[in-house]
């Protein structure tokens, strides 16, 4: 049997989703940015959180970007917008919200209010609904959606996370999807191990943006040590290979996090903080920049809606 139900702690108002057989929950904060706060299974008799958090909710306030973003929605863009300047159907854009050298950075919908719009729980799973209509605020931005946040705790310690996008402008909107969570098993993300299925890294420039190259690569595509590996990179997805396509496994601890997108999403970005105490393994509908290289931009028609998708699962090693 699974349960939804709504408290206030630190100054967060939470909706927690339970599997009250297994004791796995989840924690998402409506308010700040629909976030995944907390994602903790049973394993060695205590509860182990595989999500990077903010302890408080004046922490997340003040410290959203300086603290990298964590779990954040990134919509309508994701990653960078180079110089925040982009050209969308003859007309000429730059960016105010967020910017880091210059460059937009990681949407418009970070910190944003999400109103709960249903909830439900049974014998299968739990699952929550969340929206945030956003009526062109930003002078770089001035197109209407709304996003719709759809979180199912299922079975098998299974989280799914739908994402739709409904246009409720007069014409065309550019449109890029992602997520940005930090993924931790409580110590130095160099001893555990990482695979991904990629055949490709975009070349980037000193500035992190695309240059428009892809070039071979298949490193992890086993699971291998982090080491001291430093990411700040993007790759494609090969989805010719079996789900999950990305893994990060404690081979010590006996417990990985596998991720399961769907083709919504066929860019993965990873990205190793200073501090080496989780590494954030962000799904992407479009390559950073999308909004000026095209890289799987979608140009949504006015009434049209577009469906993200992606699974995270905690799986408990033999």
């Amino acid at each position: 049997m699974f349960s939804v139900t709504a408290k206030k702690e630190n100054g967060f108002d939470k909706i927690e989703l339970v599997d009250e057989q297994t004791q796995t929950r989840v924690e998402i904060i409506p308010a700040c940015g629909a976030i995944l706060y907390y994602f903790a299974v049973l394993h060695n008799g205590n509860m182990l959180n595989v999500i990077e958090n903010d302890a408080s909710a004046s922490a997340f306030k003040d410290n959203v970007a300086a603290h990298g973003f964590k779990s954040c929605k990134l919509s309508p863009f994701a990653c960078r917008i180079n110089k925040a300047h982009y050209r969308f159907a003859g007309e000429e854009y730059t960016i105010e919200k967020f910017t880091l050298s210059d460059h937009a950075l990681h949407g418009l919908l970070f910190d944003a209010a999400f109103t709960v719009t249903e909830q439900q729980a049974g014998i299968e799973n739990a699952a929550v609904s969340m929206l945030h209509e956003y009526r062109g605020t930003d002078k770089g931005y001035p197109f209407r959606y709304d996003c719709l946040i759809t979180y199912t705790l299922s079975k098998g310690n299974t989280l799914g996370i739908k994402t739709e996008i409904l246009n409720r402008d007069e014409g065309l909107i550019p449109m890029q999807d992602g997520w940005h969570p930090y993924f931790t098993f409580g110590k130095k993300i160099d001893e555990l191990q990482l695979e991904f299925q990629s055949k490709e890294i975009l070349e980037f420039d000193d500035g992190l943006i695309p240059t428009g190259k892809l070039l071979h690569y298949g490193k992890f595509g086993s699971l291998k040590k982090i080491g001291d590996i430093g990411f700040d990179n993007c790759f494609t997805l090969n989805f010719y290979e079996c789900q999950p396509l990305c893994v990060l496994r404690d081979p010590e601890k006996k417990i990985q996090v596998e991720i399961h997108p769907d083709k919504s999403y066929p860019y993965l970005q990873i990205y190793t903080p200073l501090h080496r105490n989780s590494i954030s393994i962000e799904n992407l509908s479009a390559a950073p920049d999308a909004f000026n290289n095209g890289l799987g931009l979608i140009s949504l028609l006015p009434g049209a809606m577009a469906v993200f998708k992606t699974k995270y699962k905690v799986t408990l090693l033999n």
